[in-house]
Order: C-alpha cells, then structure tokens, then sequence
C-alpha cells in the first residue's frame, strides 16, 4: 500500500509504530463506550439532574474516540481523507461538549449562556472550517483548539463557585496534558509521536471524565 493520496495524504508510520497507535485506540474506544454508559446510569440515579448535558459531553467524546480511531487505523485511501475531515472535526466537538456539564450547574445565568454561546460558536466554525477546507491551516488549527479549551479560565470564578474543587483541578490537569500532547503532535520526526499523542489525548480526557464525575453529587 503506497504511503500516500495523491495531493492529500503522507503517512509514513512503519508497522510497529501503527500497531501501538492502535492498541491506544482500542483502549480509548472501550473506556470511552464504557464510560458513556457508566456516567449516564449514573447521572439517572441522581435526583434533579438534568441528564442533557452528560448526554451532550459523552456523545462529543465517544464520537471523537471513534473518529479518531477510523481515520488513523484505516489504510490510506481517499476514504482515509474524507475520515480526516470527520476525526478534526470531533476534536472541536469535543472540548465544547466538555464545556456543556459544566456550563450547566453555573449559577451566573449570563455568564454561563455567554461562554457556552462563544464555545458552541466558535467550535461550529472549526468543523465547518476542517469539513470544508481539510488540509489547510493545520498548525493553526492547533493553536486555536488549545484558545478555545483555555477559554473557560475567563470563567474561572463562575466556575469555582459552581464546582468541586477536585473538578476544577482534574480540568486543569486534563488542560495540561492535552497541550503537552499537542508537542508531541507536531514533533513528526520522533518515532511513536502519534501513539504518544494519542496517548496524552486518552490520559486528559479521563481527567475530565472524572471532573465531570465528581460534579454529579453536587447537582
């Protein structure tokens, strides 16, 4: 199999490299689909909580999970690049379905539909954007998806008085790793950087997970 699309696609992992990318894919599809259920029961069983936002934040990770999995797992093709434009695209879906369960138990009305406006806004523009010109302002593209899941921290004091503590230091910690992955991603020349980066990506969405987890007492 040639290791390009012609115009679109270079992808020059050997065997072993797309091997252990893929042992970290099928590790994030299982935890995430088994996390979805589990978060959701979950969220059922407390009274009072409106369900919707949990919904909302799972879909966003379980469909990025998959996406993410489809395209880098699949050989190259010219569906390989139509995939792409779907696992960019989830990456934006994602942090704004992060944003959602939090965003919900803010007690500042205003604050609260201001930021999930400029989130769901600005993450509907980057779909659009890697939907319709894939390929194009790559690196950029990066720099604006870690603007955009820092954003919350304009919110910061919204946010503390709304949720645990141990959930404002799981986000952060969840912010961290994604932008430490993000220099893994970029760094094409070192061997494994791809399941190194995936592996980050799995590592701060669990922190997440769990900030969105111990936020469901408090509802």
């Amino acid at each position: 199999m040639p290791d390009r699309c012609p115009g679109q696609i270079s992808w020059h992992y050997d065997r072993t490299e797309i091997i252990a990318d893929g042992v970290v894919h099928a590790i994030g599809v299982c935890l995430g689909l088994i996390g979805a259920v589990t978060i959701v029961v979950m969220a059922v069983k407390v009274e009072r909580i409106n369900v919707a936002p949990i919904l909302v934040y799972v879909s966003g990770l379980v469909t990025m999970l998959a996406f993410s999995a489809a395209y880098n797992m699949w050989p190259v093709s010219p569906v390989k690049w139509v995939l792409r434009r779907f696992d960019h695209s989830a990456i934006y879906l994602l942090i704004a379905g992060t944003y959602t369960p939090f965003l919900a138990q803010m007690k500042n009305a205003l604050v609260s539909t201001g930021l999930g406006i400029s989130v769901w806004l600005s993450a509907a523009v980057g779909m659009a954007l890697k939907l319709a010109l894939p390929g194009r302002f790559d690196r950029l593209a990066i720099i604006l998806c870690l603007l955009l899941g820092w954003s919350g921290v304009i919110a910061y004091d919204s946010l503390a008085s709304a949720i645990p503590s141990s959930s404002l230091w799981l986000l952060a910690v969840g912010g961290v790793l994604y932008s430490l992955g993000a220099l893994f991603h970029v760094w094409q020349h070192l061997r494994f950087h791809n399941a190194i980066w995936h592996g980050f990506v799995l590592l701060a969405a669990s922190c997440h997970y769990s900030a969105v987890l111990a936020c469901l007492p408090c509802a």
